[in-house]
Protein backbone atom coordinates (compact mmCIF):
# COMPACT_ATOMS: atom_id res chain seq x y z
CA UNK A 1 0.00 0.00 0.00
CA UNK A 2 1.43 3.40 -0.92
CA UNK A 3 1.87 6.09 1.75
CA UNK A 4 -0.54 8.40 -0.06
CA UNK A 5 -3.51 6.04 0.16
CA UNK A 6 -5.69 5.67 3.26
CA UNK A 7 -5.42 2.43 5.21
CA UNK A 8 -9.18 1.88 5.07
CA UNK A 9 -9.36 1.87 1.26
CA UNK A 10 -11.93 -0.71 0.25
CA UNK A 11 -12.31 -2.33 -3.18
CA UNK A 12 -14.92 -0.96 -5.55
CA UNK A 13 -15.16 -4.37 -7.21
CA UNK A 14 -15.64 -7.68 -5.39
CA UNK A 15 -15.32 -10.07 -8.34
CA UNK A 16 -13.23 -9.33 -11.41
CA UNK A 17 -11.82 -11.02 -14.50
CA UNK A 18 -8.23 -10.06 -15.24
CA UNK A 19 -7.41 -10.49 -18.93
CA UNK A 20 -3.69 -10.81 -19.64
CA UNK A 21 -2.11 -11.19 -23.05
CA UNK A 22 0.56 -13.84 -23.32
CA UNK A 23 2.98 -11.16 -24.51
CA UNK A 24 3.07 -9.47 -21.09
CA UNK A 25 4.84 -12.55 -19.71
CA UNK A 26 7.67 -12.22 -22.20
CA UNK A 27 9.12 -9.03 -20.78
CA UNK A 28 11.89 -7.37 -22.76
CA UNK A 29 13.89 -10.52 -23.44
CA UNK A 30 13.46 -13.47 -25.78
CA UNK A 31 12.26 -16.08 -23.28
CA UNK A 32 8.53 -16.84 -23.63
CA UNK A 33 8.09 -16.46 -19.87
CA UNK A 34 10.26 -14.00 -17.97
CA UNK A 35 10.43 -15.12 -14.33
CA UNK A 36 10.73 -11.57 -12.98
CA UNK A 37 7.74 -10.37 -14.98
CA UNK A 38 5.73 -13.42 -13.93
CA UNK A 39 6.56 -12.80 -10.27
CA UNK A 40 5.66 -9.12 -10.56
CA UNK A 41 2.26 -9.86 -12.12
CA UNK A 42 1.47 -12.55 -9.57
CA UNK A 43 2.49 -10.16 -6.80
CA UNK A 44 -0.17 -7.74 -8.04
CA UNK A 45 -2.76 -10.51 -8.12
CA UNK A 46 -1.83 -11.50 -4.57
CA UNK A 47 -2.17 -7.86 -3.49
CA UNK A 48 -5.82 -7.59 -4.54
CA UNK A 49 -6.59 -11.16 -3.44
CA UNK A 50 -5.53 -10.21 0.09
CA UNK A 51 -8.00 -7.30 -0.09
CA UNK A 52 -10.80 -9.86 -0.40
CA UNK A 53 -11.34 -9.46 -4.14
CA UNK A 54 -12.43 -12.61 -5.98
CA UNK A 55 -10.08 -12.94 -8.94
CA UNK A 56 -10.39 -14.83 -12.21
CA UNK A 57 -7.51 -14.74 -14.67
CA UNK A 58 -7.76 -15.33 -18.42
CA UNK A 59 -4.37 -15.62 -20.10
CA UNK A 60 -3.48 -15.54 -23.78
CA UNK A 61 -0.79 -17.61 -25.47
CA UNK A 62 0.81 -15.19 -27.92
CA UNK A 63 4.20 -15.37 -26.21
CA UNK A 64 4.41 -19.04 -27.26
CA UNK A 65 2.11 -19.49 -30.25
CA UNK A 66 -0.70 -17.48 -31.76
CA UNK A 67 -3.27 -19.29 -33.89
CA UNK A 68 -3.21 -16.63 -36.59
CA UNK A 69 0.54 -17.19 -37.00
CA UNK A 70 -0.06 -20.79 -38.00
CA UNK A 71 -0.98 -20.17 -41.62
CA UNK A 72 2.31 -18.34 -42.25
CA UNK A 73 4.07 -21.44 -40.92
CA UNK A 74 2.12 -23.88 -43.02
CA UNK A 75 -0.32 -24.82 -40.26
CA UNK A 76 -4.07 -24.88 -40.89
CA UNK A 77 -5.97 -22.14 -39.03
CA UNK A 78 -8.02 -24.58 -36.97
CA UNK A 79 -4.93 -26.57 -35.97
CA UNK A 80 -3.10 -23.34 -35.21
CA UNK A 81 -5.89 -22.18 -32.93
CA UNK A 82 -5.71 -25.42 -30.95
CA UNK A 83 -1.96 -24.97 -30.67
CA UNK A 84 -2.60 -21.48 -29.33
CA UNK A 85 -5.06 -22.88 -26.78
CA UNK A 86 -2.40 -25.28 -25.52
CA UNK A 87 -0.01 -22.33 -25.20
CA UNK A 88 -2.48 -20.67 -22.81
CA UNK A 89 -2.41 -23.82 -20.67
CA UNK A 90 1.38 -23.51 -20.32
CA UNK A 91 1.03 -19.86 -19.28
CA UNK A 92 -1.80 -20.66 -16.87
CA UNK A 93 0.23 -23.36 -15.15
CA UNK A 94 3.15 -20.95 -14.80
CA UNK A 95 0.89 -18.37 -13.14
CA UNK A 96 -0.62 -21.04 -10.87
CA UNK A 97 2.81 -22.26 -9.77
CA UNK A 98 3.99 -18.72 -9.04
CA UNK A 99 0.86 -17.82 -7.07
CA UNK A 100 0.97 -21.03 -5.05
CA UNK A 101 4.56 -20.24 -4.08
CA UNK A 102 3.24 -16.92 -2.78
CA UNK A 103 0.71 -18.84 -0.64
CA UNK A 104 -2.24 -17.88 -2.85
CA UNK A 105 -4.59 -20.83 -3.32
CA UNK A 106 -5.19 -21.27 -7.03
CA UNK A 107 -7.12 -23.51 -9.40
CA UNK A 108 -6.67 -23.88 -13.15
CA UNK A 109 -9.77 -24.72 -15.19
CA UNK A 110 -9.45 -25.73 -18.82
CA UNK A 111 -11.98 -25.70 -21.64
CA UNK A 112 -10.18 -28.70 -23.20
CA UNK A 113 -10.23 -31.77 -20.92
CA UNK A 114 -6.78 -32.76 -19.63
CA UNK A 115 -7.42 -34.29 -16.24
CA UNK A 116 -3.80 -34.73 -15.17
CA UNK A 117 -3.05 -31.06 -15.77
CA UNK A 118 -6.09 -29.03 -14.75
CA UNK A 119 -9.75 -29.20 -13.77
CA UNK A 120 -12.39 -29.10 -16.49
CA UNK A 121 -14.30 -25.83 -16.64
CA UNK A 122 -17.46 -26.29 -14.57
CA UNK A 123 -19.25 -23.07 -13.79
CA UNK A 124 -20.60 -23.97 -10.37
CA UNK A 125 -17.20 -25.31 -9.32
CA UNK A 126 -15.39 -22.16 -10.45
CA UNK A 127 -17.86 -19.97 -8.53
CA UNK A 128 -17.38 -22.15 -5.46
CA UNK A 129 -13.61 -21.76 -5.72
CA UNK A 130 -14.03 -17.97 -5.79
CA UNK A 131 -16.31 -18.07 -2.76
CA UNK A 132 -13.68 -20.11 -0.92
CA UNK A 133 -11.04 -17.48 -1.64
CA UNK A 134 -9.19 -19.20 -4.45
CA UNK A 135 -7.89 -17.52 -7.60
CA UNK A 136 -9.28 -19.24 -10.69
CA UNK A 137 -7.29 -19.29 -13.93
CA UNK A 138 -9.22 -20.07 -17.12
CA UNK A 139 -7.11 -21.64 -19.89
CA UNK A 140 -7.56 -23.19 -23.35
CA UNK A 141 -9.81 -20.35 -24.45
CA UNK A 142 -13.40 -21.37 -25.06
CA UNK A 143 -12.25 -24.77 -26.30
CA UNK A 144 -13.19 -23.82 -29.86
CA UNK A 145 -11.14 -22.50 -32.78
CA UNK A 146 -11.83 -19.04 -34.22
CA UNK A 147 -12.50 -17.56 -30.78
CA UNK A 148 -9.92 -15.37 -29.06
CA UNK A 149 -8.98 -15.20 -25.39
CA UNK A 150 -10.68 -11.78 -25.37
CA UNK A 151 -13.90 -13.66 -26.11
CA UNK A 152 -13.02 -16.13 -23.36
CA UNK A 153 -12.65 -13.27 -20.88
CA UNK A 154 -16.01 -11.78 -21.87
CA UNK A 155 -17.74 -15.18 -21.77
CA UNK A 156 -16.32 -16.28 -18.41
CA UNK A 157 -16.91 -12.85 -16.86
CA UNK A 158 -20.59 -13.05 -17.76
CA UNK A 159 -20.84 -16.67 -16.61
CA UNK A 160 -19.32 -16.14 -13.17
CA UNK A 161 -21.05 -12.81 -12.61
CA UNK A 162 -17.94 -10.61 -12.59
CA UNK A 163 -18.51 -6.90 -12.17
CA UNK A 164 -15.85 -5.81 -14.64
CA UNK A 165 -13.11 -7.01 -16.99
CA UNK A 166 -9.64 -5.62 -16.36
CA UNK A 167 -7.71 -5.75 -19.63
CA UNK A 168 -4.10 -5.25 -18.53
CA UNK A 169 -1.84 -4.38 -21.45
CA UNK A 170 1.32 -2.50 -22.35
CA UNK A 171 -0.67 0.63 -23.25
CA UNK A 172 -2.07 3.08 -20.69
CA UNK A 173 -5.57 3.16 -22.12
CA UNK A 174 -7.54 3.64 -25.33
CA UNK A 175 -6.58 6.34 -27.84
CA UNK A 176 -8.42 7.83 -30.79
CA UNK A 177 -5.49 6.65 -32.96
CA UNK A 178 -2.23 4.76 -32.54
CA UNK A 179 -0.11 6.79 -30.07
CA UNK A 180 3.08 5.14 -31.39
CA UNK A 181 2.44 6.53 -34.86
CA UNK A 182 0.66 9.80 -34.05
CA UNK A 183 2.05 12.31 -31.58
CA UNK A 184 -1.32 14.07 -31.37
CA UNK A 185 -3.22 10.92 -30.33
CA UNK A 186 -5.73 11.59 -27.54
CA UNK A 187 -6.33 9.16 -24.69
CA UNK A 188 -9.84 8.69 -23.34
CA UNK A 189 -10.50 8.52 -19.59
CA UNK A 190 -13.79 6.81 -20.39
CA UNK A 191 -15.87 6.04 -23.45
CA UNK A 192 -19.20 4.38 -24.14
CA UNK A 193 -19.53 1.10 -26.01
CA UNK A 194 -21.42 2.86 -28.79
CA UNK A 195 -18.79 5.57 -29.25
CA UNK A 196 -16.04 2.95 -29.29
CA UNK A 197 -17.93 1.08 -32.00
CA UNK A 198 -18.53 4.23 -34.04
CA UNK A 199 -14.85 5.14 -33.93
CA UNK A 200 -13.82 1.54 -34.57
CA UNK A 201 -11.48 1.59 -31.59
CA UNK A 202 -9.57 -1.62 -30.99
CA UNK A 203 -10.79 -2.43 -27.48
CA UNK A 204 -11.45 -6.16 -27.90
CA UNK A 205 -12.35 -8.32 -30.86
CA UNK A 206 -15.89 -7.96 -32.17
CA UNK A 207 -17.32 -11.08 -30.50
CA UNK A 208 -15.94 -10.19 -27.08
CA UNK A 209 -17.01 -6.58 -27.41
CA UNK A 210 -20.55 -7.60 -28.37
CA UNK A 211 -20.83 -9.87 -25.32
CA UNK A 212 -19.81 -7.01 -23.04
CA UNK A 213 -22.10 -4.54 -24.78
CA UNK A 214 -25.14 -6.83 -24.70
CA UNK A 215 -24.66 -7.67 -21.03
CA UNK A 216 -23.62 -4.21 -19.80
CA UNK A 217 -20.24 -5.48 -18.59
CA UNK A 218 -17.68 -2.66 -18.33
CA UNK A 219 -14.08 -3.03 -19.51
CA UNK A 220 -11.13 -1.20 -17.98
CA UNK A 221 -8.03 -1.02 -20.20
CA UNK A 222 -4.82 -0.01 -18.43
CA UNK A 223 -1.03 -0.35 -18.40
CA UNK A 224 0.26 -3.22 -16.29
CA UNK A 225 3.77 -1.77 -15.89
CA UNK A 226 2.88 0.22 -12.76
CA UNK A 227 3.67 -2.08 -9.78
CA UNK A 228 0.28 -1.37 -8.18
CA UNK A 229 -1.83 -0.89 -11.33
CA UNK A 230 -4.30 -3.69 -10.59
CA UNK A 231 -4.77 -2.48 -7.03
CA UNK A 232 -5.49 1.04 -8.25
CA UNK A 233 -8.04 -0.36 -10.69
CA UNK A 234 -9.77 -2.40 -7.97
CA UNK A 235 -10.00 0.67 -5.72
CA UNK A 236 -11.66 2.62 -8.53
CA UNK A 237 -8.81 5.10 -8.84
CA UNK A 238 -8.24 7.01 -12.06
CA UNK A 239 -6.30 4.66 -14.29
CA UNK A 240 -6.55 3.68 -17.94
CA UNK A 241 -9.78 3.92 -19.95
CA UNK A 242 -13.18 2.67 -18.81
CA UNK A 243 -15.56 1.40 -21.52
CA UNK A 244 -19.15 1.44 -20.30
CA UNK A 245 -22.79 1.67 -21.40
Amino acid sequence: MSDSEPADSSPRYKRIVLKLSGEVLRGSGTDPIDSEVLSRICGQVKEIHEMGVQVCVVIGGGNIFRGLQGESRGVDRTTGDYMGMLATVINGLAIMDCLEKMDVRTRVQTAIPMDQVAEPFILRRSVRHLEKGRVVIFVAGTGNPYFSTDTTAALRANEVGAEIIFKATKVDGIYNKDPKKHADAVRYDDITFIDALRQRLNVMDATAFSLCLDNDLPILVFDLSDPHAIRQAVLGQKIGTLVHS
